[in-house]
């Protein structure tokens, strides 16, 4: 038996992997350490969030685990763009994982809204 693909649950997953990564390159290569913590700690949590809304045991709870992440994924682009405007990121790096982002919170955006005219 196959399970079904979770885009959003990919997504974020992937989404995680960049910003470990994206840490990893400024904390070494740019000495920034106290920004891209923040993003850390925000990029990755929107993922786990996503994971714990897999398992929750109601409609309301599953609703609220994702608009945590919602907040949390908003927060990361908060982030994203204050290290872009300080010139820590290039804007082709910028463009590509901002855009990722803002896909990701339009996603849980649009699942909270179903879930919740449901």
């Amino acid at each position: 038996m196959s399970e079904k693909k979770n885009v959003l649950k990919d997504k974020s997953f992937s989404f995680a992997i960049r910003i470990i990564n994206l840490y990893k390159y400024l904390s070494t290569s740019k000495n920034e350490y106290v920004l891209s913590k923040q993003l850390l700690r925000s990029g990755t949590a929107v993922g786990a969030l996503i994971r714990e809304s897999q398992n929750t045991e109601s409609k309301a709870d599953f609703i609220h685990k994702l608009a945590v992440a919602q907040k949390e994924c908003d927060e990361s682009i908060y982030w994203i763009e204050l290290l872009y405007h300080t010139e820590y990121l290039p804007s082709t790096e910028f463009e590509s994982i901002n855009n990722e982002a803002i896909e990701i919170l339009k996603i849980i955006r649009s699942i909270i809204i179903t879930s919740k005219n449901k």
